[in-house]
């Protein structure tokens, strides 16, 4: 495992020896010692790399992310997995505000809480939170599941799209256009899939399903209070 100290070095010096790694060489698996909660760490990789951040990291961590599986071994400011296209981003801790923001594919675990907008504008991801999330999670949601373990704060799935939401916990309030709906087989054994992959035993006969209500996709005078 090659070690990259960033007090030393900076988060550029850091992202540019992550960015520079030839695929199929031995510098595979990276240690990024001292993050010091610094921003846009592990940025914008395209490789098949394992990354381990011994610490808390600032925003947008881990933004952009493709085929990199990285590890925050603390807690992640705003942002972290930011429009992530692939691989993976794990939180051993918890994370602020817009987790997971506009992401198109990958999964996003998140051990403990998450705080609000988490999975706003998904477009694809797969986002597990160990916890609880904030209020407007799941905001404009287009693709994508994203699964809470805790309770969800006001306004869950506020102007959803397509995205799969499912809550164990309690829900302060539904947002715009967002309904509970059927759990059905095939939801279970998709949730299933998830939690396993998250590392949580937890059983998906427990969990609620919400999604959107399709009442906002076209204008309707009779709506209009709700856009």
């Amino acid at each position: 495992m090659a070690e990259l100290d960033l007090k030393e070095i900076g988060v550029r010096g850091v992202n540019a020896a992550l960015q520079a790694s030839p695929v199929g060489s031995n510098e595979q698996d990276w240690l990024i010692n001292n993050p010091m909660g610094q921003h846009a760490i592990a940025c914008g990789l395209d490789a098949p790399l394992k990354v381990k951040i011994a610490g808390h990291v600032g925003f947008y961590c881990g933004g952009m992310n493709q085929q990199a599986a990285i590890t925050i071994q603390g807690h992640a400011g705003v942002g972290v997995a930011e429009n992530m296209m692939s691989g993976q981003v794990w939180v051993t801790g918890s994370a602020s505000d817009s987790a997971g923001a506009t992401a198109h594919g990958g999964l996003l675990v998140i051990e403990g809480n998450a705080s609000s907008r988490c999975g706003i504008s998904m477009k694809g991801i797969d986002i597990v939170v160990g916890g609880s999330v904030g209020h407007m999670s799941g905001f404009m949601a287009q693709s994508g599941h994203l699964v809470v373990c805790g309770d969800a704060g006001d306004a869950l799935g506020d102007s959803i799209y397509e995205a799969i939401l499912f809550l164990r916990g309690k829900v302060s309030s539904l947002g715009a256009d967002c309904i509970e709906k059927e759990m059905r087989p095939e939801h279970l054994v998709k949730l299933a899939e998830l939690l396993d992959a998250a590392g949580i035993d937890k059983n998906p006969a427990s969990f609620r399903r919400y999604g959107s209500a399709r009442a906002l996709y076209n204008f309707d005078i009779d709506n209009v209070d709700a856009y």
